[in-house]
């Protein structure tokens, strides 16, 4: 296990930290973000052991409200988080934990909790915004570079591969092999039928982008170049020539 460095435990004490913090019923809320890539990865609640534990090894702990007991984040996935940073807000009711996770932090398998996104909230409408759609629908009109991020996504996911970046979801997949990335294309592919059914295109639009990107991580998997795919559609769409 990973001792918390020496700054760390310089900056914050538990005594420190303790004195500062505004309880409620013995908790205090923990918001864990990523310290490179700045995303929330997930909220958890702390008490006055777990955040002891945390403190002295480096990694997160929370206490469980439903099971009523001390859990370590990756005690049995492996996707445990190594904290950089710990830090409470102004009025030390929450704490704010910054961490390099070893994996995702959601349940799911998704690397942050907050993948689900509300819709239907009201558009900004601005220079910036306006100029930005301007330069998408003229990419768009394009026939050469309709499919211009899918090439530059198939790029990004053999660079995972290659490079292995921790804490990154794909990553993640490469490391659990093939038969999790089929699985999660199962997932998607059911989720994308639910989608359909319930005529619901918001949706739908969400869970086709989850099936495309993990059918790619699967061709990056068995070394099946998106170029191959392309040309055997085109092949199958040929049409006779006319004299």
């Amino acid at each position: 296990m990973t001792k918390v460095s020496d700054e760390i435990k310089e900056q914050l004490s538990l005594e420190q930290v303790v004195e500062h913090i505004r309880w409620s019923d013995g908790l205090v809320p923990a918001i864990v973000q990523d310290t490179d890539t700045r995303e929330v990865l997930m909220m958890a609640y702390m008490n006055r052991e777990s955040l002891k534990l945390s403190l002295e090894s480096g990694e997160t702990w929370f206490w469980s409200r439903s099971r009523q007991e001390l859990w370590h984040k990756g005690a049995t996935s492996g996707n445990v988080q190594s904290i950089t940073s710990l830090k409470y807000d102004c009025d030390g009711d929450t704490l704010l934990v910054e961490v390099k996770p070893n994996g995702p932090a959601c349940h799911t398998g998704a690397v942050t909790c907050f993948h689900n996104e509300i819709i239907g909230l009201p558009e900004k409408s601005d220079k910036a915004s306006d100029e930005a759609c301007a330069a998408a629908a003229s990419v768009s009109s394009s026939s050469e570079s309709r499919f211009e991020v899918l090439a530059e996504l198939e790029s990004v996911i053999a660079e995972r591969e290659r490079e292995r970046p921790e804490g990154a979801y794909t990553t993640y997949l490469f490391d659990k092999g093939v038969d999790k990335i089929l699985k999660k294309i199962g997932e998607e592919a059911s989720e994308t039928i639910i989608a359909a059914k319930n005529k619901d295109n918001d949706e739908l639009r969400l869970e086709v982008s989850d099936l495309m990107y993990h059918l790619l991580v699967l061709l990056q998997e068995r070394k099946l170049p998106l170029d191959d795919i392309m040309s055997e559609l085109s092949r199958r769409h040929e049409r006779p020539r006319r004299d």
